[in-house]
């Protein structure tokens, strides 16, 4: 954006008497020489020589103006706006589990998992959407974890690239070779538990040596911890030691859930399974960080717990308006002198009169 000011406006007050008496000058009748009779003089034609004497005076007057003009210093400015962001570091915890398989949410009135419904929102609450602004100057990671704890996307302003990856975050499942016999059951079943502790403790690894002033984990599971070597209260005490808070999130609740199964015919049903979420961990885990504790039990309740999380951890913004100028006076000032030098030349010889 361009702006223009005059370094010294006071100047312009010359302007008054300089057009005063620059149309007075203009205007004023010269003494002609005394003749009897002026009608043959009427009828001779007009050169063009005498046309532009008649406009020597206004163009004496208009250079003084712009002479005056450029004592005021013009300046012409590009006028600039710098936002400076902080944005938070955040390490989002994602479980996927086996208890992550529950169909007990509803997303765009189909039932979903509840991993998808996760992902669902969290896209919304990194990127924006209908309830979310988004998170643009934030480093987000992403870990996953059920058995076993992986970070799957390091801390990035990337966040088309975190997506891309979070869309790649699935639920374990079981490969069948030849004759549909299961050639990874050990390592399915492994993978089925939920290791708590372990995905706390590698998201504290991954923010401690962030530069952002606030570092935060949101941890989403909805399960109890069953594996991992690390156990939540030693996470906890990593995270503390290093000025980490967590946002725990349960996903669901405790009781029967639908699950997809195979029945004896190849068929995928729905059958009711038993499923524990620990809240007293989570709770643990938030209130000893200095986060805070939320349990979502549908959809709606997920998206208001982003959105409660998206008020308490704000990007700091902070905006400066700057403006460099340029002096311009000299375009006005050269225009003005060659006008007054103009009608000096001019009117002393070729278009000279009489006295």
């Amino acid at each position: 954006m361009s702006t223009f000011r005059f370094a010294t406006p006071m100047a312009l007050l010359l302007l008054i008497p300089v057009l005063a008496i620059g149309i007075y000058l203009a205007l004023k009748r010269r003494h002609a020489v005394q003749y009897s009779s002026v009608k043959l003089l009427r009828d001779l034609p007009v050169t063009m020589a005498q046309r532009v004497r008649r406009l020597l005076p206004w163009i004496n007057l208009l250079g003084l103006v712009l002479i005056t003009v450029a004592l005021a210093r013009p300046q012409l400015g590009k006028e600039e706006t710098r936002i400076r962001t902080e944005g938070i570091a955040v390490e989002m915890c994602v479980d996927k589990s086996g208890s992550m398989q529950a169909l007990d949410f509803t997303l765009d009135n189909q039932q979903v998992n509840r991993l998808d419904t996760v992902k669902s929102v969290f896209r919304e609450f990194v990127a924006g959407g209908d309830e979310f602004s988004g998170r643009p100057d934030d480093l987000i990671g992403l870990i996953s974890f059920g058995g076993f704890a992986t970070a799957v996307c390091p801390l990035t302003l990337d966040h088309g690239a975190l997506l891309e990856v979070l869309s790649a975050v699935k639920i374990p499942e079981p490969i069948y070779d030849s004759n549909h016999r299961i050639i990874n059951e050990q390592l399915l079943e492994e993978e089925m538990a939920t290791a708590i502790g372990d995905a706390l403790a590698l998201g504290v690894a991954r923010l401690k040596d962030a530069e952002s002033k606030s570092k935060v984990i949101v941890l989403l599971s909805d399960g109890e911890n069953t594996a991992g070597i690390i156990s939540p209260e030693e996470a906890i005490d990593a995270a503390v030691e290093f000025g980490i808070k967590v946002y725990s999130i349960g996903v669901g609740s405790t009781g029967l859930a639908p699950f997809p199964v195979e029945d004896r015919f190849g068929r995928t049903v729905l059958a009711p399974q038993q499923v524990k979420l620990d809240e007293a961990t989570l709770k643990s885990i938030a209130e000893k960080t200095g986060g805070q504790y939320f349990n979502a039990k549908d959809t709606e309740t997920l998206k208001q717990v982003y959105a409660e999380i998206d008020k308490l951890e704000k990007t700091e913004i902070e905006g400066r308006l700057y403006t460099e100028y340029r002096e311009t006076f000299v375009y006005p000032m050269l225009a003005g002198l060659s006008c007054v030098l103009l009608t000096l030349v001019l009117g002393s010889t070729r278009l000279r009169g009489l006295p």
